[in-house]
């Protein structure tokens, strides 16, 4: 699953030990997020979302749905 969590938080001047503060996690939990070796549950998802004031779909989006698009692309 792709996420834009670095691209946000580094927006917000935050760095991974405030998010993961923010959100109850640990520093590497938001490290392997950012890094897509880890996708988080369902409720960690939305606290995330909530926390940045977006639609989950503006944070993460699934590899199908990213290659769905992919081939919409008109060339």
């Amino acid at each position: 699953m792709k996420n834009r969590l670095k691209v946000l938080r580094a927006e917000r001047d935050l760095t991974q030990a405030d998010l993961a503060d923010a959100l109850a996690v640990s520093r590497q939990t938001i490290n392997a997020i950012e890094k897509g070796k880890f996708d988080p549950s369902l409720p960690l998802a939305f606290k995330i979302s909530r926390l940045f004031n977006l639609p989950i779909e503006a944070v993460f989006q699934d590899n199908e749905e990213i290659q769905d698009d992919e081939k919409n692309i008109e060339v």
